[in-house]
């Protein structure tokens, strides 16, 4: 496992100087990576928690944000946790994110108007291809998942496909947890062929012993002293604002948050860091000595 980070830390690394981001040698980021032993893991300062699971590796959120950074994106600063699979070949990692926005009534439920989302996202997206070099160009074609919400678990699901200037297709799954004051982002960002599948152990590793401690659940909201936020079930589809507010600016602004994970992760990431962490492995094992050693250690 220790092979593994370290090769995994000297990628970042190499991808930070593909975009920019570290012009000098040796100047690679410290990456605390957390080997999963089955332990709890608390998020949030004592908003949530999960069960790391053995063969997971789990980062902090300021540490989620340094990765997302020295990968050529730029974080929320809301982050408080990623969550990535150990293994070689996985496709796949969660970017875990608490907003603190105020509690969100769900009496949208049953009013979520798909298409009309939909189509703000693609006017929104050529928004905001104006502003950007067509190098860097994004356009939304159909949902994957239609934006759905659960009332017992209050979770709010949807997935989007797009695609980029080189005709890459794009895909993105998002979760929202609703909670006392505000709500959680579950990102989780995969491949467009392995995203069902990803979903899938996704689900089973980290969502299955995801839990919103008490005091912070969506039913300790008491509304004689927590704020209620402005905008509701519709609102957080669109990135925390209403579609009114949305089609006034353009959608602009928004757009370009809600897609910078896409950029960070399918060009970076996804697309590129485990293929470069498989592609470097002959090399690095012919110039870092081989270990025994297995502790969990923090890598520089």
């Amino acid at each position: 496992m220790k092979s593994w980070l370290q090769r995994c830390t000297v990628i970042v690394a190499s991808v930070a100087i593909l975009f920019g981001g570290i012009s000098q040698a040796g100047a690679e980021p410290v990456l605390n990576w957390v080997e999963g032993t089955g332990q709890s893991i608390d998020m949030g300062e004592g908003l949530a928690s999960f069960t790391l699971q053995e063969n997971m590796i789990f980062l902090n959120g300021k540490d989620a944000q340094t990765f997302q950074t020295e990968s050529g994106g730029k974080p929320s600063g809301e982050e408080i946790g990623a969550v990535f699979p150990a293994a070689e070949d996985a496709t796949w990692g969660v970017f875990i994110e608490y907003t603190n926005s105020g509690h969100i009534k769900d009496d949208e439920k049953d009013k979520i108007d798909a298409d009309e989302l939909l189509q703000s996202y693609k006017n929104g997206t050529e928004a905001a291809n104006e502003e950007l070099d067509p190098s860097r160009h994004l356009f939304v074609d159909s949902w994957d998942i239609e934006p759905s919400y659960n009332a017992t678990t209050k979770r709010l699901t949807w997935s989007l496909l797009a695609h980029n200037s080189s005709n890459e297709k794009i895909v993105n799954y998002n979760e929202r947890i609703l909670t006392r004051e505000g709500y959680i982002s579950i990102v989780l960002v995969s491949d467009p062929d392995h995203l069902a599948a990803d979903r899938v152990e996704m689900e089973k590793t980290v969502l299955s012993s995801f839990k919103v401690k008490e005091g912070k659940r969506y039913e300790d909201f008491d509304k004689s002293t927590d704020k209620v936020a402005e905008y509701g079930l519709t609102g957080l589809v669109l990135g925390g604002a209403g579609l009114a507010v949305a089609k006034k600016v353009g959608f602009l602004a928004l757009i370009l948050g809600l897609f910078k994970k896409f950029w960070i992760v399918v060009v970076a990431a996804i697309a590129g860091l485990w293929r470069l962490i498989t592609g470097k492995k002959k090399k690095e094992e012919t110039t870092v000595p081989p270990s025994n050693d297995d502790t969990p250690q923090s890598l520089t």
